[in-house]
This record gives structure tokens, C-alpha cells and sequence, in this order.
């Protein structure tokens, strides 16, 4: 049975010493739990290419003070059978250790799908009656006349304050261009409906 724990023991027989079992097996995330037996000392975990491109450690670098326990996620984001190498390094390199890790891919579980007999039957549809509770923009969503046509006059506003303010025929005519389209499209909105 693959566990979700891997043990690593600091400082047990000697200072800086580095304690690890010879290969771990998980289905997925698992916790690297560095236990310190002696003094404060800093680990360092790193993964190997293989394990990289299925798993993840949030930080490689981590101070564990003296006789206390630090947990440290390996986060398992792919899929599919990999196996590779964890490094373990206490006190930036004196020692090194090397686990192999194989992450298995998941047994399948597969689980009863339980149908309530109610699911044969139809289901009573509910009219939607108008009511004060509707959305505000109901009025425009069933008319887009009023729409175009709020829009054409803010458009026709516009294009007639820039030809007073400008003064210029160019921008009289672009008005008047403005003008001609907005009547089209409120021709064609009518027409149509």
C-alpha cells in the first residue's frame, strides 16, 4: 500500500547526518516529514527531472530548529506511472541522500451511480409570469428597437455638437452621414418586426 508520508531523520546518530528509507511509492501528494533529532539545521529537497514533470515543491530550502518536526508538501499534479529521485541535503550540502520515489497511477475506483426512480419522471415546467421582479434591462432585451433608437440619438447628438463646435462642412456632412444611418436602421428595425 503506497503511503503519503515519507520520514527523513536529521541529526539521529551524528551531527548533519541524514536519515531516508531506500525508495518510497505514493498514488499522489505526499508530505516529506523532517524530523530533527539534534540541532537546528537547515534541508534542502530538490526533485529530479523525471519527478519535476508530475510534482512540485512549494520551497527547497527549510530551518528546522532543534528536536521538532517540519512537514513539507510534494504536491502531485500529473499523471501516470514516473519514478525518480529526491535530494536530501542537510546543512547546505554536508550531507546528501538520495530516495527513490515511484508515483503510481491511481487504481481506479469505480463506485455505483445511484438513480432515484423520481428521474423517469417529467418534471412540471413553471411558467415565468412578468413581475415587479424582474431584471431592469427586461424592456430592452424584448425591444431592441429602444435600444437602437437610444443609441442613434446619442450618435446624432454627438455628430451635431462636433459640427457646431468645429464649424466645419467636412464634419456637417459626417453628421449628416450619421443621421442617414441611424433612419435606415430604425427603417429596418420596423420593417422587420
Amino acid at each position: 500500500m503506497p503511503a503519503d508520508r515519507l520520514s527523513v531523520h536529521l541529526n539521529r546518530e551524528e551531527l548533519h547526518a541524514v536519515e531516508v528509507p531506500g525508495s518510497f511509492e505514493t498514488t499522489g501528494s505526499f508530505d516529506v516529514e523532517l524530523i530533527n533529532h539534534g540541532t537546528s539545521v537547515h534541508a534542502h529537497l530538490h526533485l529530479d527531472d523525471a519527478l519535476s514533470e508530475v510534482a512540485s515543491i512549494d520551497a527547497a530550502n527549510h530551518f528546522i530548529d532543534g528536536e521538532s518536526r517540519r512537514a513539507v508538501r510534494v504536491s502531485v499534479n500529473g499523471s501516470g506511472s514516473v519514478r525518480g529521485k529526491l535530494k536530501v541535503a542537510s546543512a547546505y550540502g554536508a550531507q546528501t541522500r538520495y530516495v527513490d520515489v515511484h508515483v503510481l497511477e491511481p487504481e481506479a475506483e469505480e463506485e455505483p451511480v445511484e438513480v432515484d426512480e423520481s428521474l423517469s419522471e417529467p418534471q412540471p415546467r413553471e411558467e415565468s409570469a412578468p413581475s415587479g421582479g424582474g431584471s431592469p434591462l427586461a424592456p430592452l432585451v424584448e425591444n431592441p428597437e429602444l435600444v437602437v433608437l437610444a443609441l442613434g440619438v446619442l450618435a446624432v447628438a454627438v455628430a451635431a455638437i462636433a459640427a457646431l463646435v468645429i464649424g466645419s462642412n467636412l464634419v456637417l456632412l459626417g453628421a449628416l452621414v450619421v443621421l442617414v444611418g441611424v433612419l435606415v436602421a430604425m427603417y429596418l428595425l420596423v420593417a422587420g418586426s
